[in-house]
């Protein structure tokens, strides 16, 4: 109850955060994700298959009573009754008996199929939560990568809005030019259109991110009442030109650290537990049986307590079970057992190629946005500089619009190739590291 009170105040005060870090919604979701808690529901599902498991190791025992009453309406003379294998003189038409009896047995030895099976539910608990961890990375990679989209997508909103303000003032300047005659209506409706095409290029921006921000509000698993702002972040030249890691060393890491990976391997360590366990069934079985039993009957010459005593009795038993022929029902299951096996191997090798496809794949396209994030920065440069000279030798009547809206275009594409080559070098930068090992941050 506690817990739960603790966990509602937590949630209300992450709920009032007017600005979320990258690291504030890894945090919120890794606490409230669905997927996360029913991971974690199975975790303790498996725990309990543990102790059950560890429980068939000892002798189980019941008791039991039963109660009979019998009517005979034609009977003269005493005849006999049984009770508990106790034949027993009663006269009455009707009598009333009762039994009653402790028994208790245990597997002595069944071919080690109870201890395994008690190992077989150790390993699917490990593996319950190697799942859970792996469910918890790729909900952190899934909010790295809208985050970051989204930082991506805010600075792109301010490129746009300041060619928004310099498309308004070239208009205006070309509606001053028409006024004296030096410019044509039809310059300036291109202009004009020119303006409108950037104010729908920005509403366009704001709308991606708006879809962006909605895909992480449903990751957090946030209520559709609940905004969340995303905190400003400056991204510096040194973030995103800082050396690759090298691939070789992520991939040894991720080979020691990443989840799907100990879990493939604990499932080929369950997959060969499951092989002794169908072997198992060649072997005989030894069980033990004990109990007390008592009984008592109406209608006899003696008493309630004197029969109790008289009937009261124990026994003990040893049976041994000897498979010989069981239609190959245990090479069968041997066979089966052995077939997952070498699934389970080869699923292993499958998650080894394909982590190190990933981390391939990262480290290129981080060492690629990087080797372009540099071209476009010299890129941006010159474009900014011509589109500067021929904004103000347009202002003075010196260049034709077509110049104008050319440079204009070339700048636009070269600010948001910089953008984007920027935060993709970005992402693929922390995803990498992620992977060897290093928490998400930015």
């Amino acid at each position: 109850m506690i817990a739960l009170v603790l966990t509602s105040v937590c949630n209300g005060l992450w709920a009032q955060k007017s600005e979320w870090t990258l690291r504030d919604c890894i945090d919120y979701s890794l606490q409230n994700n669905i997927s996360l808690k029913k991971n974690r529901v199975a975790l303790l599902k498996t725990e309990t298959d543990i102790k059950e498991a560890k429980a068939g190791l000892l002798p189980d025992l019941n008791a039991s009573t039963s109660q009979s009453l019998q009517y005979r309406p034609f009977q003269k003379t005493a005849g006999n009754l049984e009770s508990s294998g106790i034949a027993v003189p009663a006269a009455d038409k009707t009598t009333q008996s009762g039994s009653y009896g402790i028994n208790a047995s245990w597997t002595v030895w069944d071919g080690g199929k109870k201890r395994m099976a008690v190992q077989a539910g150790e390993l699917s608990h490990a593996m319950a939560g190697l799942t859970a961890a792996a469910t918890a990375n790729t909900i952190q990679e899934q909010i790295a990568r809208l985050y970051i989209q989204i930082l991506y997508l805010k600075e792109s909103d301010k490129v746009n809005e300041e060619l928004v303000r310099q498309d308004s003032a070239v208009c205006e300047r070309g509606k001053e030019l028409m006024a004296q005659g030096q410019l044509s209506s039809a310059d300036v409706a291109q202009l004009s259109a020119q303006v409108s095409s950037g104010r729908y290029d920005l509403v366009n921006v704001r709308t991606q991110t708006a879809a962006y921000e909605t895909q992480l509000r449903q990751l957090l698993e946030l209520a559709p009442e609940e905004n969340i702002g995303i905190a400003p972040l400056t991204v510096a030249d040194e973030a995103v030109l800082a050396p690759i890691p090298d691939k070789t060393g992520i991939y040894a890491a991720a080979l020691r650290t990443r989840p799907e990976i100990e879990s493939g391997e604990l499932a080929v360590a369950q997959s060969r537990l499951a092989t002794k366990m169908a072997r198992a069934g060649r072997y005989p079985s030894v069980s033990m049986t004990g109990g007390l039993g008592d009984s008592h009957i109406t209608g006899a010459r003696s008493n309630f307590f004197s029969q109790m005593k008289t009937n009261f009795a124990a026994n003990l038993g040893v049976s041994v079970h000897i498979p010989i022929l069981d239609n190959r029902k245990t090479k069968s299951a041997t066979e089966r057992a052995q077939a997952d096996e070498l699934t389970a191997l080869l699923d292993l090798e499958d998650s080894r190629k394909q982590l190190y496809s990933n981390i391939e794949t990262y480290w290129l396209d981080a060492w690629n946005s990087r080797q372009r994030y540099l071209a476009s920065r010299d890129n941006v440069q010159s474009r900014q500089t011509s589109y500067d000279l021929i904004q103000e030798q347009f202002r003075l009547g010196l260049r034709n619009i077509a110049e104008l809206l050319n440079s204009r275009g070339e700048l636009l594409m070269a600010r948001q190739n910089l953008l984007q080559d920027k935060y993709t070098s970005l992402l693929n930068r922390t995803l990498l590291e992620f992977y060897g090992g290093k928490e998400i941050s930015l």
